[in-house]
């Protein structure tokens, strides 16, 4: 915190000043937290001590299973529901139920209830002057109605059909009767007030039932009536004498007409078989008849004699001659009786065809008698559907005046509630809880007093100290931050520096494992320095402007590649725990060969890493583990084979691209790479460079960003440090 100071000088407070100040002045605080403690203990002493006490009550459908109506489900649904539980609440808080109870308590005899019963002088003196009511003019139960409506609370338990009833008063067992009192007096009142709706019921009904009954007999009367004079008499439930006339005549008819059509089929199917000389042998009337039956039989023993006697006798033979001239008499025989089959199924066809039209002439006059009783019947269906009517009402009262007979009695109508728990008398005070109240009074005491003395610090000014900044920082403040798109661009195209800088010793560039080939071997590397040890230049190519940008400009997804060997993957180290401090979420892949973020930021080298992901022998989630100083991640090296991983080196994208909607920022740490190698992992336009370096020489800056920006990388940002003291313009210029 800043704010200002002597001469506007930046100041901030002093937290070790203001603890120091509580604990010099920590006598008062303590006489503070004591005072206060003991007056709560003593109030919450003189505090009449209130009890509670709790009744519960289950509201339910409790009509016999007997007396229960089909109308009573839908009554029984809106008393459960939501609207129906609070309604119960609501009656038990009822005005007429507190008078009730009131009354048989006789709670206006009791001070805690009716403490308008002994005004104040106070009271009295307004109440002389006309200034007050005085409250004695009410009656003793209204005037109790406002303290017991304080005392009492109400509720339906949460997500249930149950209502709770508390009470509290000074008295235990004041406080233990009421509530239960309260449930017995509702259930009375509910079992009350169904049996007065059942009385009201039987009442309305039997006069009602009296003047229905006269209503039907004169309906019926009518129908009868009606019915005489038109002469609509019935035969069965739903006929009268003309339509069962009608109706038989018709199926009289249907019959004869089948009968004809048979009879004219028959006589067709002989008539044909004489008329084309064929045998009548196959047809049903020609072989049913008896006579032709036993002419047949005649006709088989003469030809069967004609057949025996051929084979002595010649066919000229007198005997054969005989039997072949009775043959020949047979067979007329058996026409002659065809052609009477024929002539009596002719006759059967005409007298069914008579038949038919007398048929139709009655069925003629039948209809037209019809016609007549309908008309008839549409007045005498209006006086039916009158008396029906009276009929069904007069038995649905008669159905409802014996069930509300039957529920007469108080235990046949029970109430739609039954008390679940009943309230105990109760042991303890619920208020007031002396040791809570003290030893709240005592922390108030405490805060107050450590607040009044931090108070007094800060108006004092004692708690408030300068703000000390290094010598140069005025400098650095002057300038303004360059855009990424100038970041390095402008360095790069001015001329070169005429005195270079002196190249320092530095450790050769480890190999990237984006460089590594088939048929190369890896080596190992010996442990880097420690990401702090080199100093940070103060300006824009510092470690702190670096994070400061990738945080603000939100970029996810960068490239470092090291000036400087190990050194510069210790500063991408560095760079990756500075951002996790300021809150960034960051994550470093390292790629190098040496795997110096590995060896600085995990607590183990052969943890699984991008090689083991690469190979397949690691999962996604498997290979990334927390930094060992920071809130910083790390993806690993691996400890699986470089050269094999390389081969399946296109996969990578994938998982940066994977990392990147995780995380805000991920820096890919390339160790000695070239734009060739950073290319393997990213598109030029899908990733940013930094090139890390301890104290590198301008011409290779130069001759590095130069390359990257010629291979298509647009976005090159500078992080150096340098190991011994240079001017601040002289790195820059270098830079």
């Amino acid at each position: 915190m800043s704010g200002a100071w002597k001469n506007g000088e930046d100041a901030d407070i002093d937290l070790a000043g203001l603890f120091g100040a509580i604990w010099r002045r920590r006598m008062l605080v303590l006489a503070s937290t004591v005072c206060l403690g003991a007056l709560g203990f003593a109030g919450a002493s003189f505090v009449s001590p209130k009890y509670q006490s709790e009744a519960r009550v289950l509201i339910e459908e409790r009509s016999p299973e007997l007396a229960r109506r089909p109308t009573d489900a839908a009554a029984a649904g809106s008393l459960l529901d939501e609207a129906g539980v609070a309604s119960q609440v609501a009656l038990l808080q009822s005005t007429d139920l507190i008078k009730k109870i009131a009354r048989d308590f006789k709670l206006h005899e009791r001070p805690e209830f009716d403490p308008s019963a002994d005004p104040s002088i106070a009271t009295r003196f307004f109440v002389m002057l006309g200034l007050m009511k005085n409250p004695l003019d009410a009656p003793p139960d209204e005037r109790v109605l406002g303290e017991f409506a304080k005392k009492l609370q109400v509720y339906q338990v949460d997500k249930s059909r149950v209502i709770a009833i508390q009470f509290s008063s000074k008295d235990p067992a004041l406080a233990n009767a009421i509530p239960n009192a309260i449930a017995d007096v509702y259930l009375s009142l509910q079992a009350g007030a169904k049996l007065d709706t059942t009385n009201e019921t039987a009442k309305w009904l039997e006069p009602e039932i009296a003047n229905l009954r006269e209503k039907v007999r004169e309906a019926e009367a009518k129908v009868a009536e009606y019915r005489s004079q038109s002469d609509l008499f019935q035969t069965g439930q739903q006929s009268t004498f003309s339509e069962q006339q009608l109706n038989d005549i018709s199926q009289e008819l249907a019959r004869v007409r089948g009968d004809r059509a048979t009879a004219e089929a028959r006589a067709e199917t002989v008539r044909n078989a004489l008329t084309s000389g064929r045998g009548a042998d196959s047809l049903g009337e020609v072989v049913g008849s008896q006579m032709i039956q036993r002419l047949k039989e005649t006709q088989s023993g003469i030809e069967g004699q004609i057949a025996d006697l051929s084979t002595q006798l010649l066919d000229g033979h007198p005997r054969i001659k005989g039997l072949r001239s009775q043959l020949v008499g047979i067979r007329e025989q058996i026409k002659s009786e065809t052609r009477k089959i024929l002539a009596s199924l002719e006759s059967e066809a005409r007298v069914a065809k008579l038949r038919e039209q007398q048929l139709l002439k009655q069925l003629g006059e039948v209809k037209a008698d019809t016609a007549t009783s309908q008309e008839k019947r549409v007045g005498l269906n209006a006086l039916e559907r009158e008396a029906a009517a009276q009929r069904q009402l007069l038995e649905t009262y008669l159905s409802r005046y014996r069930e509300a007979m039957s529920e007469k009695d108080m235990n046949a109508t029970p109430a739609d509630a039954r008390i679940i728990s009943r309230a105990p008398m109760p042991t303890e005070p619920y208020f007031p809880k002396t040791l809570p109240i003290t030893i709240v009074t005592a922390l108030a005491g405490f805060v107050l007093s450590s607040v009044f003395i931090l108070l007094t610090e800060l108006f004092s000014g004692r708690a408030i100290r300068p703000v000390r900044y290094e010598a140069d920082i005025e400098e650095d403040e002057e300038r303004t931050p360059a855009p990424q798109a100038e970041f390095v661009k402008p360095a790069l195209r001015a001329e070169p520096v005429a005195t270079p800088v002196a190249a320092v010793a530095k450790p050769a560039a480890s190999k990237s494992l984006l460089t590594i080939e088939d048929d190369e071997d890896q080596e190992d590397e010996e442990l880097a320095p420690s990401a702090e040890a080199a100093s940070p230049v103060d300006d824009e190519f510092s470690r702190e402007a670096v994070a400061d940008h990738l945080i603000k400009a939100r970029i996810p997804l960068v490239a470092s590649v090291s000036l400087s060997g190990d050194e510069g993957s210790a500063a991408v180290v560095g760079l990756a725990r500075l951002m996790a401090e300021s809150g960034a979420r960051v994550v470093v892949v390292d790629m190098t060969g040496s795997a110096i973020p590995t060896q600085l930021m995990a607590e183990q080298r052969s943890l699984p890493g991008v090689t083991n992901l690469l190979v397949g022998e690691a999962a996604y989630s498997e290979i990334i583990h927390a930094d060992v100083d920071s809130d910083a991640h790390i993806v690993p090296q691996g400890d699986a084979d470089p050269r094999q991983a390389m081969r399946g080196v296109e996969r990578i994208a994938l998982v940066l691209s994977g990392l990147a909607r995780a995380y805000d920022c991920v820096i890919v740490d390339c160790g000695a790479a070239d734009p060739r190698a950073v290319s393997r992992i990213a598109r030029a336009g899908d990733i940013d460079i930094i090139l890390s370096g301890v104290d590198v020489e301008p011409a290779e800056i130069e001759e590095t960003a130069t390359a990257f920006l010629d291979a298509g990388f647009e976005d090159v940002m500078l992080m150096l440090s340098s190991s011994h003291p240079v001017s601040a313009e002289k790195r820059r210029r270098a830079a």
